[in-house]
């Protein structure tokens, strides 16, 4: 199955000149997100995870139901004052300003099998982040993982852990 044909593409979104590719249309498609959720479980599974960390909101979205299949657990990393109790927070900078991730203290124990789920590696900021604060926890961070990778953009390099990715667009 390819699965870009079930990622709609939308011009000129958040801003002008962005072409967003959205995965909405994917996974409002029960044959694609299953055969999505397969293809990802087989792909971090050889990373044997303990745990799975997914970035605010769409990271949410995979990691949780990717948990569930793999029998793993599931943790969030969010946005600044999004989680109750005492968090642990990383700012980090961004091509367009600052921002802050942060995981409820206790999450991960020190040592635990980490992969960090996202919908998109584009410029790697968010993935870096995510890792260097899991790593900050005592996260052993095994590999990334989303649905799509703009590798023009090479955020990949910015990453220091393996990171796997189930559709490409090159340009």
């Amino acid at each position: 199955m390819d699965l870009k044909k079930y990622i709609r593409d939308i011009p000129d979104f958040p801003k002008p000149g962005i072409l967003f590719h959205d995965i909405s249309t994917l996974l409002a498609d029960a044959d694609a997100w299953q055969v999505t959720m397969g293809r990802l479980a087989n792909r971090v599974r050889v990373h044997h995870p303990d745990i799975l960390a997914g970035v605010e909101s769409r990271g949410f979205l995979l990691a949780a139901p990717l948990a569930l299949k793999l029998g793993c657990g599931f943790v969030m990393l969010r946005k600044r004052g999004k989680l109750p109790g005492e968090t642990i927070g990383l700012d980090y900078t961004l091509e367009y300003g600052t921002d802050r991730l942060e995981i409820q203290e206790g999450a991960i124990k020190p040592g635990q099998r980490v992969v960090i789920v996202d919908d998109l590696l584009a410029t790697g900021g968010t993935l870096a982040a995510g890792i260097k604060l899991l790593q900050k926890v005592g996260a052993d961070v095994a590999a990334a993982a989303t649905i799509i990778e703009l590798s023009f953009l090479k955020g990949r390099e910015r990453l220091s852990v393996p990171c796997e990715t189930l559709v490409d667009y090159q340009d």
